[in-house]
């Protein structure tokens, strides 16, 4: 058995020694940590730096909207994010937050504009195709203004035209829009040079206020004397100078737009400002008639003629030149002759009446003494008369014209606006006498005088039996008795029949003694004294 090992004295262990506590050394492990604590740190600080702006967009409708997928474009160009889409605090719009990238702070200006790009038709033009496929974005136009803005109000239809293109702004005052849309083109000489921006009600709604843009170079030609008409579809006019058919284009007669020119007169003219405010006419004819500096009001009162026929606007025509138009027609009651007259008010055109003088002077008597020399017309049969202006329409017209015979009138100045006497119109007259005509017809004692017609009737058929019961027999013999008289006549003209004979030997006896006398005659004239003497022998 093997003995135990020997175990170590207790007293022979070393001492232990106490050592001091070693620095602690970085680990290169944790540099990695390290760094990308660093470089959160500085995206976290770049991206805060970088960040831009926060704005607010209010549209009408969400349509097209989505948080976090919506873009902001400016050109095509990503510039910004629609981060969330709320209701407005009165639930009447859409809020749109959007984050403006930093870069594209500069354009947030108090004008800037804002509309969502969606696939559209209007004024016969179509866009927004590409929405179809990459889904709906946000659009932005720059303005010209220096201030900055954050909140802004989204417009319902693009703009027609962005605020860097070149060109005017012009604003046109109508009646009605017609069939004019935003987008609808704008024609000059049949180029299309612009479209029509926006529109709106007045807000007496009286009429309607127009936006058009012009492009450049185009432009230059609106001036201040420049007449704008709706040039939309096809334009067919019926009036007292007969029917009118205009076009501008077929670009017009499908979606409609409008025209402008100016007179020849202004071609001198400086162009007109930005916003400048034209009349907006219905038709090319209408908007290029002369704008009259001085207008004078009188009035035709007509008793005894129709005014079916006349419109307003109906000319007024001196000579086959139209020195007026008719403003208003009425009716009036005159409680002293218990009758009722047509007085129509029409605008009369004095520039044109007098017009200019060989010395070149504008103006003349009226213009000068109006009162003293209208009466003097008036006095000398100058009157207003009703006339046809097309048969087929059976539009009428007013003419001035100077009758000698019309009855003694006078031009009423107490009334305003005075009175010009009339005279009834061309068929008014006729109609007068065919009235009077048949009144004595009327009067005429017709079913007396048919039953004396109804006797002599029955005793000309008497006579006419009578003729052929006796005349007409014996008339007959007369005629066989004139034809057998005529038949001998035409026996004894006959070149073989003896009458002809014997007229022969006659006519050679007869020529035979002629010749007789005739020497007898040429002897008496040599001898004349062979009358007392007779023949003497030498004559033999």
């Amino acid at each position: 058995m093997a003995s135990p090992p020997d175990l170590p004295d207790p007293d022979a262990l070393p001492e232990a020694v106490v050592a001091p506590q070693a620095r602690w050394r970085p680990q290169l492990i944790w540099l990695i940590p390290l760094i990308a604590v660093l470089i959160g740190v500085g995206l976290a600080v770049q991206s805060v730096l970088e960040r831009g702006p926060t704005i607010t967009i209010s549209f009408r409708t969400g349509e097209g909207l989505e948080a976090g997928k919506t873009k902001l474009k400016f050109k095509d160009v990503d510039i910004g994010l629609i981060r969330s889409v709320t209701l407005s605090p009165d639930q009447k719009n859409v809020i749109a937050s959007a984050e403006i990238s930093k870069s594209a702070e500069r354009l947030l200006v108090a004008d800037s504009r804002f509309w969502v790009v969606r696939p559209r038709i209007s004024g016969g033009t179509v866009s927004g195709l590409g929405t179809l496929l990459g889904g709906s974005f946000v659009a932005m136009d720059v303005g010209s203004a220096t201030a900055k803005r954050r909140d802004y109000v989204g417009l319902e239809t693009p703009p027609v035209f962005g605020s860097d293109v070149p060109g005017r702004q012009f604003v046109l005052k109508s009646e009605d829009v017609g069939s004019l849309d935003v987008g609808s083109p704008v024609f000059f000489r049949r180029l299309q040079v612009g479209q029509i921006a926006a529109y709106e009600l007045d807000p007496d709604g009286n009429g309607v206020t127009l936006k058009v843009f012009v492009n450049a170079p185009y432009d230059k030609y609106v001036n201040e004397d420049t007449r704008f008409w709706q040039a939309s579809g096809v334009d067919v006019s019926i009036d007292a100078a007969g029917i009118k058919l205009e076009t501008q284009s077929v670009v017009a007669i499908l979606v409609g737009g409008l025209a402008f020119q100016s007179l020849p007169a202004s071609a001198g003219l400086p162009p007109a400002p930005a916003n400048a405010q034209f009349k907006l006419f219905h038709t090319r004819l209408e908007s290029m008639v002369r704008q009259e500096r001085i207008v004078e009001t009188y009035v035709f009162n007509f008793t005894k003629s129709s005014v079916r026929g006349l419109s307003v606007g109906a000319p007024v025509d001196f000579h086959g030149i139209v020195v007026g138009e008719v403003a208003a027609i009425n009716t009036r009651f005159d409680p002293v002759k218990k009758e009722f007259s047509i007085p129509v008010e029409v605008h009369f055109y004095p520039e044109r009446f007098t017009g200019r003088y060989a010395s070149g002077q504008k103006g003349g008597p009226i213009a000068r003494n109006k009162k003293a020399m209208l009466d003097t017309m008036v006095e000398r049969g100058f009157r207003a008369q009703l006339r046809s202006g097309n048969l087929l329409t059976g539009q009428l017209y007013i003419a001035l014209d100077f009758f000698p015979n019309a009855p003694k009138a006078a031009v009423d100045w107490s009334k305003a606006p005075a009175e010009i006497p009339t005279v009834p119109g061309g068929l008014q007259p006729l109609q007068e006498s065919v009235e009077a005509l048949l009144a004595k017809l009327n009067k005429l004692p017709i079913e007396g005088m048919g039953h004396d017609m109804q006797q002599t009737i029955r005793d000309a058929h008497t006579l006419l039996n009578r003729l052929d019961a006796e005349v007409i027999p014996q008339a007959r013999g007369t005629l066989a008795a004139a034809r057998e008289a005529l038949d001998s006549a035409n026996l004894a003209m006959q070149p073989d029949s003896a009458i002809q004979e014997n007229a022969g030997d006659v006519m050679r006896e007869l020529s035979r003694t002629a010749a007789a006398f005739r020497n007898l005659a040429d002897y008496l004239e040599r001898h004349p004294e062979a009358l007392i003497r007779g023949k003497s022998d030498e004559g033999k």
